[in-house]
């Protein structure tokens, strides 16, 4: 644990990169076609490994899959027997981490009065094992759908879950927490109807996304065929949801279902969530920035401007690690579909103009999940009847800059293979400590001269290069591949 602790103020008070890309793996898939692919979600464990969880529609099951360090995990069946699931390309079940405690949330089939029940999954070892599901809400003589979820403080699930009353009408987002860790919920609180709206979208999921204290729920309404996206907002960590408001300025109104919903992340005071409106019945994506203190909306742009052969845009996805920021979305160029992503490892400076393509052809939906120097995406590729994954690595930079001389050491190659040269620029001694990624040191030198250091026994992965000299200190990262 104190490694851990090092490591993580090593980071924080020390890091200096400018890089801003991505270095990208080759795809691959994560398990054959037999296991189903519909709507993939992602998740990362205390060790910054993903996990990932769908559903199988061919007999309504929640399927699971995690990264072992080698390679993703034989998926497993979470849903016992007589407990069918609801999944398709539009929705179904998700995820949410907390170190290693991870909730899986799924709606029960079939939508009857008698079998209209919620469930969540939990796994205290990292998605090892899962205990039997919990019935999470109690929903009496209505209806349910789209159940996400979100951890508090402590590390407890909260879910959120559209509401109807028994004649499908009535339509409302509403919020449940649980004090023990996922054993029991408490009774629902409404977190929708900010605006004029009686109802919200009722075939549109929705996003539940905690930080600190604040919980925002980020939904689709639906005033009068109006299909904006609002967000309610607590400041109790989902005890309460005392106020709301609108992040979407453009007027879409549409008398059929969408069935696209956004997705939204917070950092710091601002909530940023994205989402496909057709205004105009041009589908496009896009991005939101919003104060939650101040309660309203202060940029809404798209997320691409004018590309060439551009079809529509959907199924936007966002996700954050410090300062870093990830959002992918399914496209469509020329009658063919395409998987980009946005990126930045500094959101104060914005992204770039252009977008990275992580795949194209046959994606259907996708998520994206980020570590402090990994970004993470899965899609369902309806072409092979697989969920493929792809991962990145970028190189975060430090919220605390130190103001120091970037240019005083070299370190090549990177990545590495037998051998890591680390030279220092002045004539200072200069100490070189490197870590693996769970803050254990394998090396310590120190030297006035150039630094050479045998990596031959370093196992693939990412590692932490700490270097300081008299009057300079700065941490790296390198990849072993």
């Amino acid at each position: 644990m104190k490694y851990l602790l090092s490591i993580f103020l090593i980071l924080i008070g020390s890091l200096i990169f400018a890089q801003n890309g991505i270095s990208w793996n080759a795809a691959m898939n994560l398990s054959t076609n037999t296991y189903g692919n519909a709507f993939p979600r992602l998740a990362i464990n205390r060790a910054g490994d993903p996990m990932v969880v769908w559903g199988r529609m061919s007999d309504q099951s929640v399927m699971f899959s995690r990264w072992n360090g080698t390679a993703f995990t034989t998926p497993v069946k979470l849903n016992p027997h007589g407990l069918t699931v609801a999944s398709a390309n539009w929705m179904g079940p998700d995820i949410a981490a907390f170190g290693d405690t991870v909730y899986v949330v799924v709606k029960r089939t079939p939508e009857s009065i008698h079998t209209n029940r919620l469930h969540i999954f939990t796994s205290f070892d990292g998605g090892v094992s899962f205990k039997p599901p919990v019935e999470l809400a109690f929903i009496a003589d209505s209806f349910s759908r789209f159940p996400t979820v979100s951890t508090d403080l402590k590390g407890n699930p909260i879910v959120a879950y559209m509401k109807f009353n028994s004649s499908f009408l009535d339509s409302r987002w509403v919020v449940t927490k649980s004090n023990d860790y996922g054993n029991t919920f408490e009774v629902d609180v409404k977190a929708s109807g900010w605006g004029n709206s009686a109802e919200v979208c009722d075939c549109c999921p929705g996003s539940l996304v905690s930080s600190d204290d604040y919980t925002a729920l980020v939904y689709r309404d639906n005033n009068r065929n109006l299909r904006d996206i609002w967000t309610g907002i607590s400041s109790d960590e989902g005890v309460s949801f005392s106020s709301g408001f609108e992040v979407d300025n453009n007027n879409w109104t549409v008398n059929t279902c969408p069935a696209s919903g956004p997705d939204g992340v917070i950092v710091g005071d601002t909530l940023y969530s994205t989402f496909m409106s057709g205004k105009g019945g041009v589908y496009r994506n896009y991005l939101s920035k919003s104060s939650i203190k101040n309660r309203t909306a202060y940029s809404v742009v798209g997320l691409t401007g004018a590309i060439t052969g551009l079809g529509t845009q959907n199924f936007p996805r966002i996700a954050h690690a410090g300062n870093a920021i990830a959002i992918v979305w399914r496209q469509n160029i020329v009658n063919t579909a395409q998987l980009p992503i946005l990126f930045t490892n500094d959101l104060t400076k914005g992204f770039s103009s252009t977008y990275d393509l992580v795949d194209s052809d046959n994606i259907t939906n996708t998520d994206v999940a980020l570590s402090a120097s990994k970004v993470y995406v899965v899609w369902q590729d309806d072409g092979t009847g697989t969920i493929k994954f792809r991962s990145g690595i970028y190189e975060p930079i430090s919220t605390q800059m130190d103001h120091v001389n970037q240019n005083e050491f070299s370190i090549f190659p990177n990545p590495i293979s037998d051998e890591i040269n680390i030279i220092s620029n002045s004539n200072f001694e200069c100490s070189v400590n490197i870590y693996n990624a769970l803050g254990l040191e394998l090396i310590s030198s120190t030297k006035n001269s150039n630094h050479k250091i045998n990596t031959k026994h370093f196992s693939k992965g990412i590692y932490f290069v700490k270097i300081q000299s008299k009057n300079n200190s700065q941490t790296k990262i390198i990849v072993k591949q």
